[in-house]
């Protein structure tokens, strides 16, 4: 079984062995050149005794002998080596190591020939053949890790580590998103095109903050689809990135649109690039169902929470006091101050007053007969608990700036009308 103790014992053996040979390398040096160690006073009565009981084995009759014995534990070491895969690593490179490394390994007996003294003679030996003992475990190391490479199948592109065959055709429709891309194969840089042919069936992106989502997608989908004559929404949490993006596309494809598009912008930060616009415009509810649902959503929106206690008393009872107030400004005179901050204001109201003023509408009298009965049954802390939860909830929404933009009407949010298209960019 291939586990990670496994793996860390083997790595141990590993270089133990490489130590053994480093050893074998070292007792070499200590045999041949032991003037140079007896003059620097590098020696003891029990090392040669060691020393002595080496020689008795017969590892130096031959003068290559330990080296040899060395390199074949250098070589052993290197069996197990994986290392991560790397494309820049060649084996022309590591044999040339290996080549330099072996000819100056045995060549180093050259030395004893020069003329200049022992000491010189035993230091420059030593030196040259610890460097080329290294150079040989560095290109070992190397084609050993292109070996291993070249012999596990677990890779799941190809042998030169590339990616695989892509799409290069550019294939367009009326709704297509078509990203331009390159990829390497077969050691060649290719381009290529990521087709998304139909977006509506859903696009999910993901990535961290400046990867470059919005620079290698988000641009595209807006800029092909603005010239393919479509309205957009676009939220820009960066503003204004995005908006000049959607801008520019917009003047660059005025003729793609049958009817000239319309650029708006809210921005709830700086009022003087913002439009205003009201959500609860008289003119998108016709029927009180329109009030509920414009109630459940804003409320929905501000406590995520209750999307999953649908149903609940408390619940349901704020969701049926904002439908009561949104229908009593939507019929009151004629809608005029139908608008979200009208709605939080009119909600501060005193009990006493609101409670008159909404029970003039007799459509919604069937909504607040439960808060009026708690009202005159003094049952204060079951009304508190059943208007609180809206008043809480929209008193987040209370400032100067989304008054502001909220209680206008620049333009009307259906914007993929046919006969007054817009392009809408909200920033926060």
């Amino acid at each position: 079984m291939n586990t990670g103790e496994n793996e860390q014992a083997l790595r141990k053996i590993l270089d133990m062995t490489r130590l053994i040979g480093l050893l074998l390398l070292f007792l070499h040096f200590y045999y041949e050149c032991y003037g140079f160690f007896s003059h620097c006073w590098l020696y003891s009565e029990f090392t040669n005794r060691i020393l002595g009981n080496i020689q008795a084995t017969g590892l130096y009759g031959w003068f290559h002998k330990p080296k040899l014995i060395a390199l074949g534990f250098l070589c052993i070491s290197l069996l197990g080596v994986k290392g991560r895969k790397d494309e820049k690593l060649k084996a022309k490179q590591a044999l040339w190591h290996i080549s330099i490394g072996l000819v100056l390994y045995f060549g180093a007996v050259a030395v004893i020939v020069l003329s200049f003294g022992n000491m010189a003679k035993a230091l420059v030996y030593m030196t040259v053949c610890t460097l080329d003992f290294l150079l040989v475990l560095s290109g070992g190391m190397r084609l050993a890790r292109i070996i291993t490479s070249k012999l596990d199948g677990r890779d799941i592109f190809n042998a030169l580590n590339e990616t695989f065959p892509q799409e290069e055709r550019l294939l367009e429709n009326e709704y297509s998103i078509n990203l331009p891309s390159r990829y390497r194969l077969r050691d060649k840089v290719r381009s290529s095109w990521i087709n998304i042919i139909n977006p509506f069936r859903a696009l999910m992106l993901l990535g961290t903050p400046g990867s470059g989502k919005s620079y290698f997608v988000i641009r595209h989908v807006i800029t092909q689809h603005i010239a393919k004559g479509f309205t957009m929404f676009v939220y820009d949490f960066k503003f204004d990135d995005l908006s000049r993006i959607a801008y520019n596309a917009r003047l660059r494809n005025r003729d793609k649109y049958p009817v000239p598009s319309r650029f708006y912008v809210i921005n709830f930060d700086d009022l003087s690039r913002s439009h205003r616009c009201n959500p609860l415009d008289p003119s998108y509810m016709t029927d009180i169902t329109d009030a509920a649902e414009s109630a459940r959503t804003i409320l929905m929106g501000l406590n995520r929470e209750w999307i999953k206690k649908q149903g609940d008393f408390f619940v349901e009872s704020p969701i049926n006091f904002l439908t009561a107030v949104i229908w009593y400004l939507r019929k009151y005179r004629d809608g005029q101050f139908c608008t979200l901050p009208h709605v939080i204001e009119l909600m501060q109201v005193d009990y006493n007053s609101l409670f008159t003023l909404l029970r003039t509408e007799k459509e919604i009298e069937v909504l607040i007969n439960p808060f009026v009965n708690a009202y005159l049954n003094d049952v204060m802390e079951q009304l508190e608990g059943q208007i609180a939860s809206a008043k809480i909830a929209l008193a987040r929404l209370s400032s100067p700036q989304l008054y502001y933009v909220l209680s206008g009407n620049d333009f009307l949010l259906d914007i993929n009308n046919p006969d007054d298209p817009k392009n809408l960019l909200v920033s926060f």
